[in-house]
């Protein structure tokens, strides 16, 4: 299961869907309830679309030691969230659809 939090306004929730992964987005502001409300506990990745929800990062990292941290922004990471990110990709650089098949089939790595 990939969770996805925030808007999304590229469309990789959409994109991971259309691959057949579950997606469960998080509403509203990324916190410990919400990310938890959402399943952390039994996500392999969260994907954070908006970078005002970066502090969710060690929040998420500490609740699921596994979970890998992607996020897909045009906004860079706060600095405080660099070293706990697996991936961070500018959706000007790779569409959905590419990032969605490398999630998928395993390829990218943080």
């Amino acid at each position: 299961m990939i969770l996805v939090a925030g808007a999304d306004a590229n469309g990789l929730g959409d994109a991971l869907e259309a691959l057949g992964v579950e997606v469960v987005r998080v509403t509203g502001v990324a916190t410990r309830e919400s990310l938890d409300a959402a399943g952390l506990a039994e996500a392999h990745t969260l994907v954070l679309t908006d970078m005002d929800d970066a502090s969710a990062i060690p929040v998420a990292k500490e609740a699921n030691t596994e979970v890998r941290i992607v996020a897909y922004s045009r906004d860079s990471l706060p600095e405080f969230a660099r070293g706990q990110a697996d991936l961070a990709i500018d959706p000007d650089l790779l569409t959905p659809d590419v990032v969605a098949e490398e999630l998928v089939d395993g390829r990218v790595e943080g």
